[in-house]
């Protein structure tokens, strides 16, 4: 991938930068603005360069999906720009920084539409991909774009492909550490690196269905209705599932001590470990395991051990205690991040890749 550093010239150049501005929003106020910060170091090496640039994203909020909140959030934190709720007018503007309304109004964006990629290629000189969390889509603004004009990875989008693409050849004891929900989604990932950790931990709802497929009883916990054939791994020592639970309702609902003081004991061995995912029903209350997990993964980094954690929950859990800057690398990416590491590359890279 070209990098956006590699462009010598960019005093006066019209940049349009895709960002991920996905984030929280309750009553036009930023619930969770770690993504944004994450993209001020990119529009900060822009803006010192003399570029002008159009930012743009998706949003997705149950009410009014708009990037306005961020637009005058973006202020606040001294960046002045422009919100603009009509992309086309954005063709002859001499805005410093200008945002444009949320790219998912227009269908043209999910249908990975070329002419729609077209006519945002138009508003500009070249392309900056800076949004690594949604680029596991193939949509316009993501991979098409590539197409019309010269394109380049952002800061952000670098340093994410650099620390993710670590845990294919890490240091040992390497522990991976896997919760969540959609076990379908992460059985990849205990596909791909049942053979490259040492030890894997398997917590959330992921665990009930290692519980169902031994015959386990589970209640009514959350489980996959997929027979997804789990006695293949039950050769393996390398699979750690939780030794005690919380439970509640005849559900599990946490992981309990027990559990959480093996887990130190696997993360005071390990040189390197990989996190993503909740270890209990987070979203509905039960965070205690994650919580001391997160401050143990801390403890670890200061011990010098190299830690890589995300996920949407992972990083609320991080945020909520203030320790983003506590672990080696945090991933701005939640379904992105779980994809390269299935499968090492993402459309969003592929175009890059290929592109002008």
């Amino acid at each position: 991938m070209k990098n956006i550093k590699d462009v010598e010239k960019l005093d006066g150049v019209k940049v349009l930068v895709r960002l991920d501005f996905n984030v929280p929003v309750q009553n036009g106020i930023i619930v969770d603005d770690f993504r944004i910060q994450k993209s001020l170091p990119l529009i900060k090496y822009l803006s010192d360069k003399g570029a002008k640039m159009i930012l743009v994203s998706h949003i997705e909020t149950k009410d009014n999906p708009t990037l306005e909140p961020i637009a005058k959030y973006l202020n606040k934190l001294g960046v002045e720009c422009v919100f603009e709720k009509n992309y086309k007018k954005a063709l002859n503007t001499e805005n410093k920084i200008t945002l444009l309304e949320n790219l998912r109004d227009y269908e043209g964006e999910k249908k990975n539409d070329k002419d729609f990629a077209k006519e945002l290629a138009s508003l500009a000189d070249i392309y900056v991909n800076e949004a690594f969390p949604v680029s596991h889509r193939e949509h316009a603004s993501v991979c098409a774009i590539t197409e019309f004009i010269p394109s380049y990875a952002g800061i952000q989008f670098q340093e994410e492909v650099k620390h993710l693409s670590s845990a294919f050849n890490p240091e040992h004891p390497f522990l991976f550490i896997l919760g969540g929900a959609k076990f379908e989604t992460k059985l990849p990932l205990i596909e791909k690196f049942i053979s490259i950790a040492d030890k894997v931990f398997i917590g959330g709802a992921l665990a009930n269905n290692f519980f169902k497929e031994r015959g386990d009883r589970i209640g009514k916990s959350m489980v996959s209705l997929e027979n997804f054939n789990l006695s293949r791994f039950s050769a393996s020592n390398k699979i750690l599932l939780p030794i005690d639970s919380l439970i509640k309702d005849d559900a599990v609902m946490d992981c309990g001590m027990k559990t959480v003081d093996m887990l130190r004991v696997e993360i005071e061995k390990a040189k390197y470990i990989l996190w993503n995912g909740p270890l209990g029903a987070y979203e509905t209350g039960y965070r205690a395991s994650t919580l001391q997990l997160a401050e143990i993964l801390s403890e670890a980094t200061l011990r010098g051990s190299r830690t890589i954690v995300g996920g949407g929950d992972t990083i609320a859990t991080i945020a909520e205690l203030k320790l983003e800057n506590k672990f080696t690398f945090v991933s701005t990416g939640g379904g992105a991040m779980l994809d390269f590491l299935a499968k090492g590359t993402l459309p969003g890279i592929e175009a890059l890749e290929k592109g002008l």
